[in-house]
């Protein structure tokens, strides 16, 4: 039963994710919307390309009990059981919001859509046999929305008026921001030994990096630096691991 939950639950989504471009709600899209509110940590919009990858590894972890009859990591899907339904819903709910600039609201679905994954991250840890293909799609999920958990507070701000900054100025938020994303995406990947959470990062950074090099080269080049440092940093784990995960998780 649970494996149509889930796949109504995701195909429900991607329909949602279309119909907010393609109509769109509110009569603008995603991306008019993000640049009207200018939060200088928000990456170059092709980076927001990363949820087709989300969405195909999803797609295949949705399908995959429907083509094999003895899943060595079942217990996975047990343990998350409805949390992915409630995923999608989040999900809805913050594109809704977002179109139409509730952006009070967009915060409060994006750290409870934060938490879910979190939740559901930590339910497949504790199996004993995972697959890569269960492990994959969670761990770039969880690093887009943590990256997108930081863009939302920094929408939220703005939007009560701090576009300013608060003591110190836009351009230094984000750099501290930064440095701080940084910390928390190699500090994960030392606990968790996941070196695929990071590389969302990375990705982000270099986004931001040629987003700002006209108009806030200082943000530029530290996004750049950074982003190398991570990258270095995740390498030099997979070496250590010889994958992206290690062999006995």
């Amino acid at each position: 039963m649970i494996k149509y939950i889930n796949l109504f639950a995701l195909l429900g989504l991607v329909i949602v994710n279309a119909l907010a471009n393609i109509l769109p709600f509110n009569n603008l899209t995603t991306g008019e919307i993000s640049d009207q509110v200018n939060v200088l940590f928000t990456p170059a919009g092709y980076v927001f390309s990363i949820w087709s990858i989300i969405y195909l590894l999803l797609f295949i972890w949705t399908l995959r009990p429907f083509f094999k009859r003895h899943l060595r990591d079942k217990e996975a899907y047990e343990n998350i059981g409805t949390l992915f339904l409630l995923n999608a819903l989040l999900n809805s709910s913050w594109l809704y919001l977002f179109h139409y600039q509730y952006f009070i609201g967009t915060l409060i679905v994006m750290i409870s859509l934060l938490v879910n994954i979190i939740i559901i991250y930590r339910r497949l840890r504790t199996v004993k046999e995972v697959s890569i293909w269960s492990k994959l799609p969670f761990s770039i999920y969880l690093g887009w929305i943590s990256v997108a958990t930081i863009v939302n507070v920094g929408i939220f701000f703005n939007t009560l008026g701090y576009e300013d900054g608060v003591i110190l100025g836009p351009q230094s938020w984000t750099i501290i921001l930064l440095f701080l994303a940084s910390i928390l995406a190699i500090g994960f990947t030392h606990v968790k030994k996941d070196t695929v959470f990071p590389l969302v990062f990375v990705w982000a950074f270099i986004g931001i990096a040629l987003e700002r090099l006209d108009s806030f080269p200082a943000i530029s080049y530290t996004a750049c630096g950074l982003a190398s440092i991570v990258l270095i940093y995740v390498i030099f784990q997979m070496v250590k691991m010889r994958g992206f995960y290690p062999k006995n998780d």
